[in-house]
């Protein structure tokens, strides 16, 4: 009897979890309209809806196979299981983590991108790229997982692989009109609401206690506090880091603060429930010196990441790998430790190369049968209008 309850509210746990990281959807969404131009408002809430829409169907049909079918192929897939004829509870709480991984790229490549193509590449991310990659660390059975990788719950299965899909989006479809000038230097292309995208933030950081402290898979004797204080300490000082080093060069930037927040999120995701609270304060503080100097960087290399994905969710979710080397209160570097290096490093490596070629095979194939851009004179009229034949805003924008 004790068992059974104890199993129930594990269970009930696992479900709230689930669905505070589902609520992250409109966070996303918040934060990529917000970052962008009002007159691409409607495409980006078209996305995100079908990221989650999409997703759940692919997920549903073969992710879940892929990734936590019985029989495991060298450790690299999973298969059998397919249509769900398995566990109910690791689907919903794995289906939300691939609507996440999807929306990254989506604002990556925001107010120039095909919907009818974004559409194409949501079931490869969603129901190939993804679960291949947490096969390979949480299911058990995996290769990364034998060999001792740590990711917790994301930074790398999730994050890296929808930052590392997002840099190869970006370099197929190209950047912005506008974004370069005659020089390639970049220009500023003013986002619709900073209170908007700070709102995204507020509700993505809301959502991500489910997002780490539910990837305990429990909720009876688990320490889930320790696992929100190394959360919350982490985006904390990465947003104070990223604010002050903003000012480096000029007064507090806003968008910088808020991506600096997100930085600290994915960068403690792997490590949340192995670090201590001072550990998880130095890789916030990292992440948010690191997301700044990455977003100038890439934007400076001719990579148009519209709401700087790559940075956030790629190069910070890398930082969070390699931390757990550095940081593990076991067998990390600070505790006498380093065999967690080597795996580490290896994991981290294969799931960028994972992301990004398979990624840029998919987006190159779809961009020669239908195109992955929308001709210039739709992207300069906007997407919502182009794509949609609505706008986001009534008729304000049309009488403009």
């Amino acid at each position: 009897m004790e068992s059974m309850i104890v199993n129930s509210v594990d269970s009930l746990w696992v479900v709230i979890a689930g669905i505070l990281v589902m609520f992250m959807q409109p966070g996303f969404m918040l934060v990529e309209t917000g970052f962008t131009r009002s007159k691409n408002s409607v495409n980006i809430v078209m996305k995100n809806f079908m990221d989650f829409s999409v997703g759940a169907i692919t997920y549903w049909a073969f992710g879940f196979a892929l990734a936590y079918g019985g029989t495991t192929i060298g450790g690299f897939l999973a298969y059998g299981n397919f249509f769900l004829e398995g566990d109910s509870l690791t689907y919903f709480f794995q289906v939300v983590f691939a609507a996440t991984a999807a929306t990254i790229v989506s604002g990556a490549v925001a107010e120039r991108t095909k919907f009818s193509a974004y559409l194409m590449f949501q079931p490869f991310i969603c129901g190939l790229i993804y679960p291949i990659v947490t096969h390979w660390v949480w299911s058990g059975q995996g290769w990364l997982g034998d060999l001792g990788f740590i990711d917790f719950a994301g930074s790398g299965v999730v994050h890296m692989v929808g930052g590392f899909a997002a840099l190869a989006a970006v370099t197929v479809v190209g950047p912005r009109i506008g974004k370069y000038d005659d020089q390639g230097s970049p220009l500023p292309l003013p986002g619709s609401s900073m209170v908007a995208g700070a709102l995204g933030v507020f509700i993505l950081w809301f959502g991500w206690y489910g997002f780490n402290v539910g990837s305990a898979l429990a909720a009876v004797d688990v320490d889930l506090a320790s696992i929100a204080v190394t959360t919350t300490l982490s985006a904390a000082a990465a947003s104070i880091s990223a604010m002050y080093t903003s000012m480096i060069s000029g007064k507090p930037d806003v968008s910088m603060t808020l991506n600096g927040a997100l930085a600290g999120l994915v960068g403690i995701t792997a490590g949340c429930a192995n670090v201590n609270n001072l550990g998880a304060v130095l890789i916030g503080l990292v992440s948010g010196v690191l997301v700044v100097y990455s977003i100038n960087f890439i934007e400076k290399k001719g990579f148009d990441d519209a709401v700087g994905a790559i940075s956030v969710h790629g190069v910070c979710g890398a930082w969070g790998v390699l931390a757990v080397a550095i940081f593990d209160t076991s067998d990390g570097l600070i505790s006498g430790g380093s065999s967690l290096f080597v795996p580490q490093i290896i994991g981290m490596l294969a799931i960028a190369a994972w992301a990004y070629i398979t990624s840029f095979i998919v987006l190159k194939a779809i961009d020669s049968v239908v195109g992955l851009r929308v001709t210039p004179e739709e992207e300069i009229a906007g997407l919502d209008a182009s794509e949609h034949g609505t706008t986001a805003y009534g008729d304000f924008i049309l009488k403009k």
